[in-house]
């Protein structure tokens, strides 16, 4: 589903006016490779990406989400990074701002396909020939795959680098 619910209803009573909702990037690692999908809406390659449910542990929203847009089983290994991305206004005028938690994944099984219609492909790339791919998402990648240790906290400290 590319709209939850949750957010339906809201927009029912608000329109398009901000919310504020919290997201998971999930950056799927198999040895030196790493599970990309390819937009159904834009065409961009992106880790799998996702909204929380009201109530949902994080964790339990990047291993959903996997399994919902790119048909494979992960293990979360940890919390990499948590950040705030800039607004954003979408193709049908909603405007939102994402609190963004970026997970490690280590992939466990599963034949990586297209699980529902938010994407229009899906594959493994390997981490030093990855698709054309936005700054901010490259990124994600980028820690996700570095991190050992203790997670990146954005503060005005490391914004300012």
């Amino acid at each position: 589903m590319p709209i939850p619910q949750f957010i339906i209803e809201l927009r029912e009573k608000i329109g398009h006016a901000p919310l504020w909702l919290s997201g998971v990037t999930a950056v799927i690692v198999r040895d030196d490779e790493v599970l990309l999908v390819k937009r159904s809406d834009n065409g961009a390659w992106t880790p799998v990406t996702g909204i929380m449910e009201p109530g949902e542990e994080p964790a339990v929203t990047a291993v959903r989400e996997a399994l919902e847009e790119a048909s494979v089983v992960v293990r979360v290994e940890r919390l990499a990074w948590v950040h705030v991305m800039g607004p954003v206004e979408h193709v049908n005028g909603d405007r939102a701002q994402y609190l963004d938690l970026v997970f490690r994944c280590q992939y466990l099984s599963g034949d990586a396909a297209v699980g529902d219609d938010e994407n229009s492909d899906v594959a493994w790339f390997h981490l030093d020939e990855l698709p054309p791919i936005s700054a901010d998402f490259r990124r994600r990648i980028e820690i996700a795959v570095a991190h050992v240790g203790e997670t990146r906290f954005e503060t005005n400290e490391s914004l300012a680098r």
